[in-house]
């Protein structure tokens, strides 16, 4: 009973190891296909194989010669440019919410609020919706409607407060500062439904 189990278990394991050595060597590999198909059609397989391989072979070059055009080198540096840009900002605003260096409900102290409102609330789609009558100042807390996680809210100067999502802010502080590039950035670095 274990006979024929064992023989498949290292039919398989010398398919995998074949397929690795192809790929190490710089072949693409061959797409998986059960060994008992195999020897069904001898002829039709062997067409199959070298069509397919030299398909694979194709898109895996293409796949790493994409890294050596001189579009998308241009593409990286300028992606490395807005990274580097909005680095601070982002890791001041990740350090207020995910430290324990504010407790929920605390306003921010004077040099962050000032950071927040110029690099970030002054760059929300509905700045002065979020402000209302004025701006008091900045504090952290939990999310009415989502409690395990912190937000940022503007307490306005009539005691109300309303929350503001910093990502939003990135997102519209990068349109309007790289129009061409925000949207294949935002695309590729902001996580879906954020917004």
């Amino acid at each position: 009973m274990t006979g024929p189990l064992l023989l498949r278990q290292v039919m398989l394991l010398r398919f995998r190891l074949q397929n690795y050595q192809r790929f190490a060597a710089g072949i693409a590999a061959t797409p998986h296909r059960l060994w008992c198909c195999a020897a069904t059609d001898p002829d039709s397989s062997q067409d199959n194989e070298k069509v397919s391989t030299a398909a694979d072979s194709s898109n895996l070059l293409k796949a790493y010669s994409r890294f050596d055009e001189p579009d998308y080198r241009k593409w990286k540096n300028k992606e490395k440019e807005i990274l580097e840009d909005i680095e601070p900002i982002l890791m001041l605003t990740k350090e207020i919410l995910h430290s324990r260096r504010y407790k929920d409900g605390e306003r921010l102290t004077v040099e962050d609020e000032k950071s927040i409102v110029e690099n970030l609330l002054a760059y929300h789609p509905r700045c002065e919706d979020k402000i209302g009558c004025g701006l008091e100042s900045i504090m952290v807390d939990r999310h009415p409607q989502f409690r395990h996680s912190r937000c940022l809210f503007v307490v306005r100067t009539d005691g109300g407060w309303i929350d503001f999502s910093y990502q939003k802010c990135l997102r519209e502080y990068i349109r309007n500062k790289y129009p061409s590039l925000a949207e294949r950035f935002i695309r590729e670095n902001f996580k879906r439904g954020s917004g």
